[in-house]
């Protein structure tokens, strides 16, 4: 599979290793340093007090590298958390990613595929924390108290936090997702939605917010796979699993592209299958082309962490 930048779809990662080894009822102070990292911000300061719950619902729904920063902080540091991203995106078999910073800021080889991007949010979907985390609409992020160095500065109230995600609110069914922006990456996004039992999902990488706005692209794909045949069959892969080498490989690559050109992907997953077996239904298409590549991907079980 052809590699982008995630950007902050990246923070799936950081999500399922924080919601694995972190207390998400335990309170924590921002520093300086936290308040200050590069890109977008929920609006963390310093002396600030938050719950790990309310850092993830900053880092899921706005996308704050503040957020990041804090939980990577509690997570042994940027490097040791960006170990254990890696190894949780080899496990679960998305081989074309690697990452560089815990937030999707661009790094030295910051890469993933729109077939990992699914992966891994189909993967963290089945976590309930992550799947109410990002399907939330909006909640009370708490203010800060203020600076005693910083003459005239005040208190910092609490603020009501949006979910950034549009498809949210415009989409029937849509389940959440999340999006992402740098300069390299361009418009990234993972989103999802469900349509009387049949869940489809929808990734963008390289996309640009014309001629409409990536999670407007995302709506018109999910359109495009929800008026499938329910049971249309292209190809298998029988028994993906992450423990097993390659068999995270799509059964057919995306046609050949321009370089500017960005990569979607659409993927269905339902468990009405006997054996615990999940299905999961990709189509890889070609924003502002003609041509969509629609596969299918059947697999037994894909593992999960808690």
């Amino acid at each position: 599979a052809r590699r982008y930048r995630p950007a902050s779809t990246i923070k799936m990662l950081l999500a399922l290793v924080a919601l694995d080894e972190l207390d998400l009822d335990k309170t924590v102070t921002a520093t300086a340093e936290d308040a200050a990292v590069e890109g977008s911000a929920v609006g963390i300061g310093k002396n600030g007090q938050y719950t790990n719950r309310q850092l993830m619902q900053g880092l899921v729904m706005a996308s704050g590298n503040d957020a990041a920063h804090l939980l990577a902080r509690q997570l042994g540091g940027d490097a040791a958390t960006v170990d254990k991203m890696n190894h949780l995106a080899d496990t679960l078999g998305a081989h074309d990613t690697r990452t560089a910073t815990p937030s999707g800021l661009d790094g030295p080889g910051m890469s993933s595929s729109p077939f990992d991007l699914a992966l891994i949010f189909h993967t963290a979907m089945k976590n309930p924390t992550f799947a109410e985390l990002i399907s939330t609409e909006t909640v009370q992020f708490p203010g800060f108290p203020k600076d005693p160095a910083i003459p005239d500065d005040q208190d910092r109230p609490p603020f009501a936090l949006a979910n950034d995600n549009q498809l949210l609110y415009n989409y029937d069914g849509a389940l959440g997702g999340k999006t992402g922006f740098t300069d390299d990456a361009r418009h990234t996004y993972v989103g999802g939605a469900d349509h009387d039992g049949r869940r489809l999902m929808v990734t963008l990488m390289g996309a640009e917010a014309q001629p409409i706005r990536p999670w407007e692209q995302a709506a018109r794909l999910l359109d495009y796979g929800f008026a499938l045949d329910r049971d249309a069959r292209v190809g298998s892969l029988e028994d993906l699993h992450p423990a097993d080498e390659g068999s995270a490989a799509v059964l057919a690559a995306p046609p050949q592209q321009d370089s500017a050109a960005a990569t979607s992907s659409v993927v269905a997953s339902g468990s009405d299958h006997p054996d615990n077996t999940l299905a999961l239904r990709a189509g890889v298409g070609i924003v502002g082309a003609a041509v969509v590549l629609v596969l299918v991907l059947c697999a037994r079980r894909l593992s999960r962490r808690r």
